[in-house]
C-alpha cells in the first residue's frame, strides 16, 4: 500500500478527537489507524473503535515481535501503533 500519511498529535484536550473527525467527515478516502492501548476501557469506548483495548502481556509480546511502529510508556499504561493498523 502506497498513499501519504498524516500525524494528528496533541495533549490531552487539545482537539485531536474532533479534528479527526471533522476531516474523515470531508474526506472519504482518509482512514484512522487505531491505536493499542493497555489502560482499561472508559464508559462508552468500544475495543476497536477507540483503541484496541490488550492485555500488558499482549502488548508486551506484540512489542516484542517487532508489531508496533511506536510505543510508549503513559500514566503506567502502554500505547503503540501497530504496523498492521497503518
Amino acid at each position: 500500500m502506497s498513499g501519504r500519511l498524516y500525524i494528528v498529535s496533541g495533549p490531552s484536550g487539545a482537539g485531536k478527537s474532533s479534528l479527526c473527525a471533522a476531516l474523515l467527515e470531508r474526506s472519504p478516502n482518509l482512514k484512522l489507524s487505531i491505536s493499542c492501548t493497555t489502560r482499561n476501557p472508559r464508559p462508552g469506548e468500544v475495543n476497536g473503535r477507540e483503541y484496541h483495548f490488550l492485555s500488558r502481556e499482549t502488548f508486551v509480546a506484540q512489542r516484542d515481535q517487532g508489531a508496533f511502529l511506536e510505543w510508549a510508556n503513559v500514566h503506567s499504561n502502554m500505547y503503540g501503533t501497530r504496523q498492521s493498523d497503518v
